[in-house]
């Protein structure tokens, strides 16, 4: 600990043994704080760390902050912490607690994703390489009523995605007297995050429904939609985009487009847009497949409803198959597999977007979703037993179903887990005979809260992972009302439950909510999906803070 932190130390102790004396005395104004759990990402300026809310009913200024980081944060992988001011509170507002009056940093506005807008807000003091005790002594003057300041903290750019950081708010002085804290949220030390991919990157508004999966080479591919126009759904200008990572996430490379169509058959390209993407891998020989639907025509209109009956390109979005035999760098032309696979009675077929599987067996395994000549959803799976020459579907599910994804829980037993329009939970169902015929789960309709949003599953067998357990993994937004804490959940009875020691919150924020998992090696998991800071952010988590120690 060098001397400037020691000299910290020391008045933060003689501040805290005054508190009492001072709570005796006329007390300060209340300082409200919530502390934030959300992603933080290393390739962010800046990243919010606490909510600070003064209600300036007698106080003048605030004179200092105190922070305290725990013994176990590796202050070598922080950049800087910074204060901001973030104004006042609006009148419409009055009688309601909010911890600020905008968001300070924004996930969509494109090309201003990385640092706090200064349109909103004002740094007043900032700590490059701070100890670990850290005082801002601001003596900032505010506003009469209610002002909202906040805690930014930026990490290194090598700083590592299995870091944390724990750091606590010890006190702050208001009119240099020691302001009572109350506190909105607890302590809980903060995950850091990459984005993949943001608002404005290569051109694109938008990039929405991520896939994630990691080769045989062990390269962590994530794919999804490329929305350049704006972030609405199919049919629009999206391409299917994929990133590459050949280091366990850390870095990735610049993004590739493995299914693009652009001005295909004398149509714009908005009229040849191919999105909602799954990714495969063939763990028999390599090959990395995806799966998209292509719309051709439609008139802009939304292709959930406006793709129609028959087989033919000119009245139905398109099931296209794309592969990769070198480790996912280059990609084969489209592979339609329409006429092989869909009911021309159908409206709409397409993929369950996020991930398909390799069985025990060999065969590949991809979920799927249809609308049916009534007009109603429904999902189910697609398999091929020769290594993706040929395609099979069989029967749905679970009437009005959607966006599913599929594992195989036993030799020959698939278990798929279902988006249900109904709402309230998620749907399960188990097929023995590869889809011909279905049974509920016993956690169907219950055991999984849902927003009516997509959510990821992911099974690790016993041999696979450090903990010598077979393991059932399940990701989505924690709600049944809105698309918001993004929670992974880890079973170990096969899915009869997924109890809460083995939670895990990544995102309290709102976002769109879909999330794809992968094992990236015996110990670490992965997790890219659409959080509140960014439009594709990866996470790494060790199994052993998900599960325990063996």
């Amino acid at each position: 600990m060098n001397s400037q932190s020691k000299s910290i130390m020391r008045k933060i102790a003689i501040m805290c043994m005054l508190l009492v004396v001072a709570m005796a005395l006329q007390a300060a104004d209340t300082i409200r704080v919530k502390q934030t759990r959300i992603p933080i990402l290393i390739d962010r300026n800046d990243n919010v760390l606490f909510y600070i809310r003064i209600d300036a009913n007698s106080s003048h200024k605030l004179n200092e902050i105190a922070l305290k980081f725990s013994d176990d944060t590796p202050l070598h992988e922080i950049e800087s912490v910074k204060l901001y001011y973030g104004g006042t509170e609006s009148a419409q507002r009055k009688g309601q607690i909010h911890y600020a009056p905008v968001d300070y940093i924004s996930s969509h506005s494109v090309g201003q994703t990385k640092s706090a807008n200064p349109s909103y807000s004002i740094k007043v003091s900032e700590q490059p390489a701070p100890g670990r005790a850290l005082l801002f002594s601001p003596n900032y003057s505010l506003f009469p009523g209610i002002n909202y300041f906040w805690v930014s903290l930026q990490m290194k750019p090598t700083a590592s995605l299995l870091s944390t950081v724990d750091v606590e708010m010890l006190y702050a002085t208001l009119d240099g007297k020691q302001a009572p804290l109350q506190f909105a949220s607890e302590r809980v030390p903060h995950r850091m995050g990459i984005g993949v991919r943001h608002a404005g990157d290569d051109g694109s508004a938008a990039y929405r429904i991520p896939g994630l999966v990691t080769s045989n080479e062990g390269t962590l591919m994530g794919v999804y939609d490329v929305r350049y126009n704006s972030s609405v759904d199919l049919q629009e200008y999206v391409d299917v985009g994929l990133s590459r990572s050949t280091d366990k996430g850390q870095t990735w490379e610049p993004m590739r487009l493995p299914l693009h169509f652009g001005e295909y058959g004398g149509l714009p390209k908005a009229q040849n847009g191919v999105g909602d993407p799954s990714i495969l891998v063939d763990e028999k020989n390599g090959t990395i497949w995806i799966v998209a639907a292509w719309t051709h025509g439609m008139g802009n209109g939304r292709a959930w409803v406006n793709s129609m009956p028959g087989n033919s390109k000119e009245t139905t979005a398109q099931l296209v198959l794309t592969k990769s035999v070198d480790d996912g760098k280059t990609w084969s032309p489209p592979i339609n597999i329409t006429e092989q696979v869909k009911d021309p009675t159908w409206h709409f077929l397409l993929q369950g977007p996020g991930r398909g599987i390799t069985m025990h067996n060999g065969t590949l395994v991809f979920p799927i979703q249809f609308i049916d000549g009534e007009g109603v959803p429904n999902a189910g799976v697609m398999y091929s037993k020769d290594e993706g020459a040929t395609w099979t579907i069989h029967n749905l599910a679970r009437t009005n179903t959607t966006e599913a994804q599929v594992v195989e829980i036993e030799p020959g037993v698939l278990m798929l887990n279902m988006r249900d329009n109904r709402g309230g939970s998620r749907a399960v169902s188990i097929t023995k005979d590869m889809g011909r015929t279905w049974t509920e789960h016993p956690s169907s309709r219950s055991l999984l809260p849902e927003p009516v949003c997509m959510a990821s599953l992911l099974y690790i067998k016993a041999t696979d992972n450090v903990l010598g357990k077979d393991i059932l993994l399940f990701s989505n937004p924690n709600s049944t009302q809105h698309r918001h804490h993004m929670t992974i959940k880890a079973s170990l009875d096969g899915g009869l439950s997924f109890p809460e020691q083995y939670q895990l919150m990544l995102d309290e924020g709102y976002s769109w909510g879909y999330s794809c998992l992968t094992l990236i090696d015996r110990e670490t998991i992965g997790i890219l999906y659409e959080s509140s800071v960014a439009h594709m952010t990866f996470q790494k988590v060790k199994l052993t803070d998900l599960i325990g120690e063996k």
